[in-house]
């Protein structure tokens, strides 16, 4: 804005307030315009039409009384129609908005307890664009947007509620790990007995080999040689299964020391003691 020579220029999103020997007359547009003061006009100020933020920390407390710091910003701007209103009717427009803020976080938020005071921020904010918007609309101000921008609980409070958080974290893991370990012990446990049974059934199965082959080995060599009885075949079976064992002790580097009976009736004796056992063990399951 200014003046020079009787003209009076008004900038872009002001308006500028004209009086007459100190009475209201006019306002002023952006733009020049001739103003004769010695006619008694005058410029009693200028008022800007663009949008305003007033940020306003508030504190009260929740309905489980944990005292909080309610940060709310509104954004407002004065109406180029009510221009007149907005210049005489109120002398300190910020406090204005301060006062009425305070008086609706003061009656909204004691109304609710801490947790639902965060997931209520826009229904707060909107109560308090309600009610500034009633108000201020008389004064000639618009109220654009009401936001709540931060809840901030008392230090304790939010050390506190970081604490209860991690520690429920924490017993989340806790039982997380513990599944973990525990589907680790199961699959171990049914792999070893899946190894035992596969394990048994590979011996079950070389036994019947060993038996079958014998068997073979003893219709064989009766039918070839005349005279020989399946005694006399295990007999010999027996001979060689002996010497075939002495060469592996003997031969193996890792093999500790081992005492065994020898001489020429060392293998008459494990055969005798061998079929002893069978007959007993077939005596006993009969």
């Amino acid at each position: 804005m200014g003046q020079t020579l009787g003209c009076y220029q008004v900038d872009q999103s002001n308006v500028a307030i004209k009086e007459h020997f100190g009475k209201f007359d006019d306002v002023l547009q952006p733009g020049c315009h001739c103003l004769p003061w010695c006619f008694g006009y005058q410029i009693a100020g200028g008022l800007s039409l663009r949008v305003q933020q007033l940020d306003v920390r508030c504190e009260t407390k929740t309905k489980d009384n944990v005292f909080v710091t309610v940060v709310a910003s509104v954004q407002y701007r004065a109406v180029a129609e009510k221009a007149s209103d907005a210049f005489y009717r109120l002398t300190n427009t910020r406090e204005q908005i301060q006062s009425y803020v305070f008086d609706v976080i003061r009656a909204s938020v004691p109304k609710l307890e801490l947790d639902a005071a965060f997931e209520q921020k826009n229904d707060i904010a909107k109560a308090v664009e309600d009610e500034l918007e009633k108000a201020m609309s008389t004064y000639g101000y618009e109220i654009v947007q009401t936001l709540i921008v931060d809840i901030e609980p008392d230090v304790n409070v939010k050390r506190a509620m970081n604490e209860i958080n991690a520690a429920a974290r924490m017993r989340l893991a806790a039982n997380e790990k513990a599944e973990a370990e525990k589907i680790l012990q199961i699959k171990k446990a049914e792999g070893e007995a899946e190894s035992k049974y596969l394990s048994g059934l590979g011996i079950a199965r070389q036994r019947q080999a060993i038996v079958d082959g014998l068997r073979d080995s003893v219709l064989a060599f009766s039918s070839n040689v005349p005279g020989t009885s399946a005694k006399d075949v295990m007999d010999m079976v027996l001979v060689t299964q002996y010497f075939d064992t002495m060469k592996e002790i003997g031969a193996s580097s890792k093999s500790s020391s081992v005492f065994i009976p020898h001489g020429p009736g060392a293998v008459k004796d494990i055969a005798v003691q061998i079929r002893d056992g069978l007959l007993q063990a077939s005596a006993s399951q009969s």
